[in-house]
C-alpha cells in the first residue's frame, strides 16, 4: 500500500510542476514595438573611460560609436532591454524614455570652456558614417517616426547639452533619420515673422507641438529659453542662445508645416 500512496504523492508533485497549457491559437494584431525613439549623446569621456562607464557604472546605452580610425561600434545593451541613457526626460508626451527608446553613445570629448569662449568637439566622418549605418540597420526592424530620432538636449533641455552644435543633425535628416526644415520656406517665414514676431504663448504652444516639453507660462522664463536654445542647437546651431527670435520663429513654423 505504501509504494501505491508514494506513487499518487509523486504524480501529484508532477503535475503541479508542469507549465500551464497556453493555447497560441488567437494572436493579437493590437501591439507595436517598444521602440519609439532613438536618443543620441556624446560621452565627454574617452573611449576606455566610456566602455567603464557605460558598462561598470550607473548609466548604460544600447551602442557606442569609438572615436578609433574606423569608429568602432559597440553593442552594451541588447535592444530588447531598457538602457539608462535618457534619465528624466520627455518627448511628444511621453516621459522617462529610457523604457521607449535605444540610446547611442558617441565618444566625443563635448567641449571645453577657454579664454576665448567654449569651443566645442567636431564628431569624425567615420563615426558619421558608422551612426548613419547604425540607423539605417535599426530602422530595418523598427518602424520610427522621422521625428523622433532626436538628441539628449532634446528630451531634458534643463539638463544636458549633447550631442551638440556640431552635431549632424542635417545629414542624418537627409538621410530619413530626422526632419530638416528647407531653407527657402524659412526665409518666407522669416520675413513675416520680422514684421509681426510671434508672443512667447506661441513659442510655448509650438515648440510643444513640436515636442518639447516647454511650460505654458506665457512668459520667458528660464525653462522655455534652454528648449528654445536646444530647438536652436538642433536646427540652428550657428546661434543658440535661447533668445525667441524671427529665424526661431521661421524655423518652427516650417517645421509645423511639415507635418
Amino acid at each position: 500500500m505504501k509504494p501505491l500512496l508514494v506513487a499518487l504523492a509523486l504524480a501529484l508533485l508532477a503535475g503541479c510542476s508542469q507549465a500551464p497549457r497556453i493555447d497560441t491559437s488567437h494572436p493579437s494584431a493590437n501591439y507595436d514595438s517598444r521602440v519609439q525613439f532613438v536618443v543620441m549623446h556624446y560621452t565627454s569621456a574617452s573611449l576606455e573611460r566610456s566602455l567603464q562607464l557605460l558598462t561598470q557604472g550607473e548609466v548604460s546605452a544600447h551602442y557606442l560609436i569609438g572615436d578609433d580610425a574606423n569608429a568602432t561600434v559597440y553593442k552594451l545593451v541588447d535592444e530588447q532591454y531598457r538602457a539608462w541613457h535618457a534619465g528624466e526626460s520627455e518627448w511628444a508626451g511621453r516621459t522617462w524614455l529610457n523604457s521607449s527608446s535605444i540610446g547611442i553613445e558617441i565618444v566625443n570629448p563635448g567641449f571645453q570652456n577657454t579664454a576665448n569662449g567654449r569651443v566645442w568637439y567636431p564628431y569624425s566622418e567615420a563615426q558619421v558614417q558608422a551612426l548613419l549605418a547604425l540607423l539605417k540597420d535599426i530602422s530595418s526592424r523598427y518602424s520610427i517616426d522621422a521625428r523622433n530620432f532626436i538628441g539628449h538636449s532634446d528630451i531634458a533641455p534643463l539638463r544636458k547639452q549633447d550631442p551638440g552644435p556640431l552635431f549632424p543633425w542635417k545629414r542624418l535628416a537627409q538621410a530619413g533619420f530626422g526632419v530638416w526644415p528647407d531653407e527657402a520656406a524659412v526665409a518666407q517665414q522669416k520675413a513675416r515673422f520680422d514684421i509681426n514676431p510671434p508672443s512667447v504663448t506661441w513659442y510655448q504652444e509650438q515648440l510643444a507641438r513640436l515636442g518639447y516639453a516647454i511650460p505654458q507660462s506665457g512668459t520667458l522664463d528660464v525653462q522655455t529659453q534652454r528648449v528654445i536654445g536646444a530647438f536652436q542647437m538642433h536646427y540652428r546651431p550657428q546661434r543658440f542662445d535661447g533668445v525667441p527670435d524671427a529665424q526661431t520663429a521661421a524655423l518652427v513654423q516650417v517645421l509645423l508645416n511639415m507635418r
